[in-house]
């Protein structure tokens, strides 16, 4: 883009707030406007943080024509349609996890993108988390060795959450777990074989038709002799919530804390084996930031705890992720580069997750990505 600031339009105002002062604080972007469907709560919000351009809907917001991109924070059912409203508008498009919950709808984000030359990133958590990019730095820096094996969880009890979610099939919700596997070798999924355990309550399976209490998956890697397992569950397993990434190394491993609180271990090769594995503090990355946004690494930004987004609050804070989220986009798009995740990318991780539900309610059977979301 020719521009030197981009004016980005928040659509979702519920987890979407957590980004208002960030983008109102980098120096590259105006937090240019608001899209909630309720008034009340439009009002609330931009009074609160002095956003003066509101709209209560969406169309409203792709025919402004000084909306450069949207930050879609919407219901998961959402994700897609508003997505390829927006390109379809010339509208560039940062959209929360995950893309879509089917394959064709991941095809025509990939399409329109490649049509129109618009930027789409989808906005993963994990892969800008400070345990990612600590494992990530190690990584480039040879410090693992040869990578030999990755695996990655997301556990969560989703009781209580909006009518979209009982019932959800664990891996439609899998990128935050395929993500960093995928991105620390710049690898691509090939194909996957994923197996169901267990079963949820009669009452939660009527909506998606999926029995699964737990879903494990294993992800081939395309052109790689690398494999990565991910495991995630939704209902009716106990577990305090956790995003979790390990990775093995010919060197070193890292291994994700068990429980928050905890520090994660690191293991080095070819010590005495008491002294393999030490807990290990990970750093802040916020020097990576414009000095104005790199408190948010540490602190939530919406003000008033009782607003806060829950998953925020269940997930420690993503990490200190969303101000490196917003930077990548923004920066993307006044570059003139794809964003990282690109929509080739986030079509192969959110497609994982997919295609996986296909294989678990085969038995295991091997199911193949879809072509489009290879490079």
């Amino acid at each position: 883009m020719a521009k030197s600031k981009v004016n980005v339009a928040i659509i979702g105002l519920g987890f979407g707030s957590e980004f208002i002062p960030i983008y109102q604080r980098h120096p590259q972007a105006n937090m240019y406007a608001l899209c909630q469907r309720s008034p009340e709560k439009l009002k609330q919000i931009g009074d609160a943080f002095k956003v003066e351009k509101r709209f209560t809907h969406y169309e409203d917001v792709l025919a402004d024509k000084d909306v450069d991109f949207v930050h879609i924070n919407s219901p998961i059912p959402d994700h897609a349609p508003m997505s390829i409203a927006a390109l379809k508008a010339g509208k560039h498009v940062m959209c929360t996890v995950p893309m879509a919950t089917s394959i064709e709808d991941c095809r025509q984000i990939v399409e329109l993108v490649k049509k129109t030359g618009l930027k789409y990133m989808m906005a993963e958590t994990v892969v800008f988390a400070r345990e990612y990019l600590f494992v990530k730095e190690m990584y480039d820096k040879g410090e693992l060795g040869k990578v030999q094996f990755l695996q990655a969880s997301h556990q969560q009890d989703m009781d209580g959450w909006p009518n979209y979610w009982p019932g959800l099939p664990p891996m439609h919700y899998a990128t935050h777990c395929v993500g960093p596997c995928l991105a620390l070798t710049n690898g691509e999924a090939e194909y996957v074989s994923c197996f169901g355990s267990g079963t949820i309550r009669k009452e939660l399976v009527a909506k998606y038709n999926s029995p699964f209490a737990v879903e494990t998956c294993h992800i081939k890697f395309r052109n790689s002799d690398l494999t990565a397992r991910i495991y995630r569950s939704l209902f009716d397993t106990a577990r305090q919530y956790r995003e979790s990434f390990d990775v093995y190394g010919t060197k070193q491993a890292f291994e994700w804390q068990l429980i928050e609180g905890e520090d994660p271990v690191l293991h080095t090769a070819k010590k005495p084996e008491h002294e393999i594995p030490i807990r290990v503090k990970v750093p802040d990355y916020a020097h990576r930031l414009p000095e104005a946004i790199r408190m948010f690494t540490t602190k939530g930004v919406y003000d008033m705890a009782e607003n806060t987004h829950l998953s925020f609050t269940q997930g420690g804070g993503h990490g200190g992720s969303h101000p490196h989220l917003a930077h990548e986009f923004v920066t993307a798009l006044v570059e003139g580069r794809d964003p990282n995740p690109n929509a080739v990318q986030s079509a192969n991780w959110t497609c994982v997750g997919i295609c996986a539900h296909q294989s678990a309610l085969k038995g295991g059977e091997i199911v193949r990505l879809p072509e489009f979301t290879l490079s």
